[in-house]
């Protein structure tokens, strides 16, 4: 199977073609899958070189003038270090654009903590106006692709991993999706993280639902699960664990419930090994995750 990245070029290429608003701008992490794009689009496709706060300035510059900016690099580059540029360039200036970001939380270790982001969905939470969005298969990168780049001028972020679910489930951009209903709790599996999650819950009784979009947070859907199970949330995200509890604590503000965040910790891991091993060791594997959230489940 291909990943959500190999995915990337071919669409906005594609996007390029299709709508004379559509811009790209890189920081030369992958210029060479838009060769072919930059030679026919030289006005839309820029590369500022390893430059991060520019790129996102020249693209939120792009966009005042009318353009839709999709902007890429490795998530660390594309929120953390120009984080500024993001607040202020976007937000303040009330422009929008795509970022697209690769890498994820610990795609890639041999990289090093320099290029390790799970805080990257916690850190833009911050901001107002977000659209953030979590595909977890390859076919739903392709979509949610599509459907930030059309969602007008919304400031969206698509994060892409390597890590990536077997199989592609419908996803629009908004809600979360109901794949298993039970009455000892819910669970909410975002992104890359539902066939763990399915994997992990088999036969407890629990609800699971699927979260590719986390910002704007579906906190009806949230609602309505609870409605029909005991009021045990777990959330499990591929990110920093804990990102998106206050979010459910706040859909749920009138429901007595208890709410368990399960995602990657916040100590340093520093012998890097392999992106499944740093899964092994925040607890994200099927076997741990079905301790976490058995042991967290009211008797």
């Amino acid at each position: 199977m291909d990943t959500m990245r190999d995915r990337f070029a071919p669409v906005v290429s594609r996007l390029l073609d299709e709508d004379p608003r559509v811009a790209l701008v890189l920081a030369e992490i992958g210029r060479d899958g838009f060769r072919e794009a930059a030679r026919r689009h030289p006005d839309r496709v820029l590369n500022v070189g390893i430059r991060e706060q520019l790129l996102v300035g020249a693209a939120a510059g792009l966009a005042l003038t009318g353009l839709r900016p999709v902007v890429h690099t490795f998530a660390s580059f594309l929120v953390e270090r120009p984080f500024e540029q993001l607040k202020l360039d976007f937000g303040h200036q009330g422009v929008g654009g795509v970022l697209v970001s690769a890498a994820a939380s610990y795609d890639w270790p041999a990289g090093g903590h320099t290029h390790m982001s799970p805080g990257d969905v916690a850190l833009l939470s911050t901001l107002d106006g977000w659209r953030i969005l979590v595909p977890g298969h390859p076919d739903e990168a392709e979509t949610l692709l599509r459907y930030a780049v059309a969602a007008g001028d919304e400031k969206v972020y698509v994060r892409l991993s390597v890590q990536a679910n077997s199989v592609a489930r419908p996803v629009d951009g908004e809600r979360f999706a109901v794949v298993r209903e039970g009455g000892r709790g819910v669970v909410v599996a975002v992104g890359p993280m539902l066939d763990a999650v399915l994997d992990a819950t088999e036969g407890l009784g629990l609800t699971v639902l699927y979260a590719t979009a986390v910002r704007p947070f579906d906190g009806a859907a949230l609602r309505r699960a609870v409605a029909a199970a005991r009021p045990e949330v777990v959330l499990v995200e591929p990110y920093l664990a804990g990102t998106s509890t206050a979010a459910a604590a706040e859909a749920l503000v009138d429901v007595p419930h208890r709410v368990l965040g399960l995602g990657v910790g916040r100590a340093e891991l520093r012998r890097y090994g392999t992106a499944e091993e740093h899964t092994a060791a925040h607890g994200l594997d099927p076997v741990s995750l079905r301790d976490r959230i058995s042991g967290f489940l009211s008797p």
